[in-house]
């Protein structure tokens, strides 16, 4: 029977580059793996076919030699090619993520461990107040996690004894067998990949290695943090199994909504009332900031909802360089009751415009809204203590 081209095999064109070659092998495998497809026997002569296509399509000199004489070319009288071991070398990388699909612990007799197990990634929330993430804050935060065993210290083993090496794998953690032109690992059923066994099991974690404690950190929040960061504290996660390293713990932060601000980045909003007098003459008003009020220039003829901008007086920026700024737009106050001599006042007034001015179209909520009756920049003051 006449053997197949090794570029039909691997689904690719004669020009295909060494990648393209290394994709479509790897497809290949991971489809008709045998411990993918157990008892399939066509399925293992597909993945022994591509395996021998893509030792010499991946040989530079192999595949010249393919090329020119076809596969009389890489092989003997049998037509089976001439495969240089190390061709293999690079099935470590093509394999690297189906360890966990096929329950592999290695591939091709490469031999790792798998005792250790770094330990789980924590996440905790935290709900700070705006004022705390203005400046930053530090705090304290109670976290239950895995810990090890202090009577063992994660050797999982009664004090006294220790380990003993598994007898079905002989301390390797793996169990190979041949499979075709392959030789492949499992982890040990028996010792679960450790290379031990515990035969006198620790009596305070049950051989566990570790126990649940609530531990107490401090975490410093840095000013300008907004809701959605996180804080990455390192190695204090879970710790690991068999004495493998500890997980991380990552704080989560959500900020509380101001009464007063409204925060874009590191910018932040508000919206002051101010008359008409004050917006067609000018004026200077303060403004409420996070480190107290401040002047701000309304010049004259300004338009109702126009914004203005107090540099430098919005949030901190989180990477320490500067601030943000502190925008604020001004809506003009409508009176609800005028005196007769104000009435004729504006009567006057506005038989002297050009033109007729409407209501605006959206008025500021009635002050007596929650039976607060009190002047505006009052209310704000309780707002910032």
């Amino acid at each position: 029977m006449s053997k197949r081209d090794y570029y039909e095999i691997l689904g690719v064109s004669q020009s295909a580059d060494a990648g393209t070659v290394k994709s479509a092998y790897r497809k290949l495998a991971l489809q008709n793996h045998p411990d993918r497809n157990p008892g399939d026997s066509d399925a293992e002569e597909r993945f022994k076919e591509a395996a021998e296509a893509y030792a010499v399509l991946a040989d530079t000199n192999k595949r010249q030699r393919y090329d020119r004489f076809g596969h009389a070319g890489v092989g003997g009288a049998s037509g089976r090619p001439d495969v240089d071991p190390t061709i293999f070398a690079d099935f470590g990388d093509i394999f690297g993520g189906i360890g966990d699909i096929f329950g592999l612990g290695d591939l091709f007799g490469g031999g790792r461990r798998s005792g250790q197990a770094r330990g789980g990634d924590l996440r905790y929330d935290l709900t700070i107040p705006f004022a705390e993430a203005a400046t930053g804050t530090e705090t304290s935060l109670q976290i239950p996690r895995l810990e090890n065993c202090e009577r063992c210290h994660g050797t999982q083993s009664e004090p006294g004894s220790s380990p003993e090496r598994c007898s079905q794998c002989g301390g390797h953690g793996q169990v190979r067998y041949q499979q075709g032109i392959l030789t492949v690992a499992r982890p040990c059923r028996q010792c679960r990949g450790a290379g031990k066994v515990i035969k006198n099991p620790c009596t305070s974690c049950r051989g566990q290695g570790r126990v649940e404690l609530t531990r107490k950190l401090t975490v410093k929040i840095p000013a300008g943090i907004d809701s959605g960061q996180r804080l990455r504290l390192q190695g204090e996660g879970e710790h690991g199994g068999r004495g493998g390293p500890a997980g991380d713990l990552y704080v989560v932060i959500d900020v509380e909504a101001h009464l007063f601000f409204e925060r874009d980045g590191d910018d932040l909003w508000c919206q002051i009332p101010v008359s008409f007098p004050t917006l067609a003459l000018g004026a200077t008003i303060q403004i409420p900031t996070l480190e107290g009020e401040e002047a701000l220039s309304v010049p004259a003829g300004t338009q109702p909802d126009a914004k203005l901008r107090i540099a430098n007086r919005g949030m901190p920026s989180l990477s320490g360089r500067g601030r943000g700024h502190l925008y604020v737009t001004v809506q003009v106050l409508v009176p609800t009751s005028l005196s007769r001599t104000q009435k004729t006042l504006v009567e006057q007034l506005d038989e002297t415009m050009p033109d007729k001015f409407s209501k605006p179209r959206s008025p500021l909520p009635d002050r007596s809204q929650n039976g607060d009756d009190r002047p505006f920049f009052d209310r704000v003051r309780d707002i910032f203590g």
